[in-house]
């Protein structure tokens, strides 16, 4: 029969006295509770190296589930996207798209040949060609801008004293050769005719600002 060890004695009678079972049998277990070891144990290592990559992979497998976290939880939110092109986002009245030249109502050319926009472009896109006329005012002949020079700052816009060269709403216009984006005069007054109406209500919206 194992006895206890007298050290072994004050903890298992404060342990039977707890539980309520003051008996030879749970002194006996209590003793073999406290003297049980375990074997084969695999320590940890302390060493500088050791704490270092365990914190690296701890932090890793952190980050990686609260990233698939996040992936997820946008599974059930209404899309920040939109169908395009079956559906297309609001643009701003400043928005610079493709190039237009502007009639009056009355159908008359806006532009008085003045070659502000010529002068002030950046990149030499623009290229115009003017005769006078009888009545002393003096119109274009030709108008012509390089599309594949320009480089959408608005100058010209700005600088126009009758707003008749405009940057318009549309940028869907990309094309399969080089000259189809060497724009004249008559595709210029097409592409204001077309969109007249989103172009006066921009400048309408942005008349406060210039």
């Amino acid at each position: 029969m194992n006895h206890l060890t007298s050290p072994m004695l004050p903890r298992a009678l404060a342990q039977a006295v707890r539980t309520g079972h003051l008996s030879g049998r749970s002194l006996h277990s209590s003793a073999v509770a406290a003297t049980y070891k375990y074997v084969n144990i695999q320590e940890l290592d302390m060493d500088m190296k050791s704490v270092t990559d365990r914190a690296a992979w701890t932090l890793m497998w952190t980050e990686l589930i609260q990233g698939l976290g996040m992936t997820l939880s946008y599974l059930f939110r209404e899309p920040a996207t939109i169908n395009y092109p079956f559906e297309k986002g609001s643009l701003s009245p400043r928005f610079r798209g493709e190039h237009a030249l502007r009639r009056y109502p009355s159908g008359e050319e806006r532009c008085i040949a003045c070659k502000l926009c010529e002068a002030v472009c950046p990149a030499q896109a623009i290229t115009i060609e003017a005769e006078p006329r009888a009545d002393g005012s003096s119109r274009t002949t030709h108008y012509d801008i390089d599309m594949t020079k320009c480089t959408y700052c608005g100058f010209y816009q700005e600088a126009c004293p009758v707003d008749a060269i405009v940057e318009g709403p549309n940028f869907e216009f990309s094309t399969e050769t080089h000259e189809e984006l060497l724009y004249n005069k008559e595709k210029l007054l097409n592409n204001g005719d077309k969109w007249e109406a989103e172009i006066s209500a921009n400048i309408q919206a942005d008349y406060l600002y210039r």
